[in-house]
């Protein structure tokens, strides 16, 4: 998988969301850089990595993840994953994984009325965002056009950057994975309670909500805690579903609390 690596310390390691990259970490990369080695990857399918050889699901994707962490020899690692990175970060977790977890706003622990909100909303927007691309350079370079677009996803769209924002929503066209991931989601199985009782549990298990979260309801919190009871909630005012990008300062705050 492509990484990039900043910072000098006890190594955490960065798992993107849906339809992003490695970029998603870039306004709290330089600031837990300072205290930690940061390792940002990009998901098989998504950024600079090639999509996996078979289906991609949940499972195939933390197979590719845990082997990263084999092949780099990082051991118990501390995980923190955004989105569909959470996911991710959960279940290497429920696989018995030792580091810390830091799971924001994870994608997947839904009713099924939920999960079918959530593709006839956020699915089909990410999908006319695609379809649309020759449109985004044009709306995401003002506020207006970024509040447009992103509206669901951050509670503060008009306050981020141009670039960033740009680099993020072209990921929306160049993930070859994206819809294959989001069918994962949203049809594959869905985490249940008991399922990581048997496993080795991490060294702590925390969770990242926004309050104004439109893709993870704030109420899938206590699904995420039924499957990990030892988990702790944190919860981020005027957030959206990426704390990384609606607070970021908070954001490096919880990390290194979590994981320290």
């Amino acid at each position: 998988m492509h990484f990039e690596q900043h910072g000098m310390g006890r190594p955490v390691l960065l798992l993107h969301g849906l339809g992003s990259s490695l970029r998603t970490w870039d306004l709290v990369v330089p600031h837990l850089a300072a205290e930690r080695e940061v390792i940002a990857v990009d998901l098989p399918g998504f950024g600079a990595t090639p999509p996996l050889q078979g289906a991609v699901t949940i499972a195939a994707l933390t197979d590719a993840v845990a082997a990263f962490i084999a092949d780099r020899a990082l051991g118990d690692v501390d995980v923190v994953g955004s989105s569909l990175g959470a996911r991710v970060a959960l279940e290497l977790a429920a696989r018995g994984h030792g580091g810390n977890v830091v799971a924001l706003a994870p994608l997947g622990f839904w009713s099924d009325r939920q999960a079918k909100i959530f593709n006839a909303t956020v699915g089909n927007s990410m999908k006319a965002m695609r379809a649309a691309h020759s449109l985004l350079s044009l709306l995401g370079n003002n506020p207006i056009g970024r509040s447009t677009l992103l509206a669901q996803f951050s509670a503060r769209p008009w306050a981020l950057g141009e670039d960033f924002v740009l680099t993020e929503l072209r990921g929306f066209k160049t993930s070859p994975s994206l819809n294959a991931a989001l069918d994962a989601l949203v049809k594959g199985p869905k985490p249940e309670a008991g399922t990581a009782a048997s496993a080795r549990p991490p060294a702590r298990i925390t969770l990242g909500w926004g309050r104004q979260d439109k893709v993870a309801v704030p109420s899938e919190a206590e699904r995420v805690t039924d499957v990990f009871p030892q988990a702790r909630v944190r919860w981020f005012e005027d957030c959206g579903h990426y704390p990384q990008w609606d607070q970021p300062e908070e954001t490096v705050k919880l990390i290194l609390d979590a994981s320290g």
